[in-house]
């Protein structure tokens, strides 16, 4: 995908952008209203909603949070991390041995290799430990770069979130 928009003038792509934060608040409130409002989505309490910032881990423990929490890093055009976060979470997760390594590589390509096309902001050790890990990958290999990526959602983005609108409408429909 990013190949073709190499070829597009820069005016597009900066009139891309700008229309993507015009319109982002408006798509994100018509998310959030859906999921609101889903019949299949778990009924949460406004109580279950205040967890969510207490704890970073139990925001992304609940469908709902998680989704919530993507919009706003979409929102802030960051929506890498928790891509990137949640594709090891899958990763970990894999039970064949002969799937790890293609998926190992498509993992390290999206987000960690230089000029990735959803690169994640990791420092060169932990860049360089990775990639080591990549010639014989196991289910820890994005152990490290995970934990960084996590460590810097929840110090960095999470705070955000809890302050934004996205998370007080979440609060609100609940009172009103």
């Amino acid at each position: 995908m990013c190949r073709t928009l190499e070829h597009l003038p820069i005016t597009c792509l900066e009139r891309a952008k700008e229309l993507k934060a015009r319109f982002g608040g408006f798509l994100l409130k018509q998310e959030l209203n859906i999921m609101g409002h889903s019949q299949k989505a778990d009924k949460l309490t406004l109580e279950n909603r205040k967890k969510w910032s207490q704890s970073f881990h139990e925001l992304l423990a609940h469908k709902e949070g998680l989704s919530a929490f993507r919009a706003f890093l979409s929102s802030e055009y960051s929506e890498e991390n928790i891509a990137f976060y949640l594709a090891c979470e899958d990763f970990k997760n894999t039970k064949n041995s002969s799937k790890l390594c293609p998926k190992a590589k498509k993992i390290y390509e999206e987000f960690i290799c230089c000029d990735a096309p959803s690169e994640v902001n990791l420092d060169h050790e932990t860049r360089s430990i990775t990639l080591k890990s990549m010639e014989h990958p196991t289910l820890s290999s994005f152990s490290l770069a995970q934990s960084k990526i996590y460590t810097l959602m929840e110090k960095d983005c999470y705070p955000r979130f809890l302050k934004s609108t996205v998370y007080q409408e979440l609060i609100a429909q609940h009172v009103g």
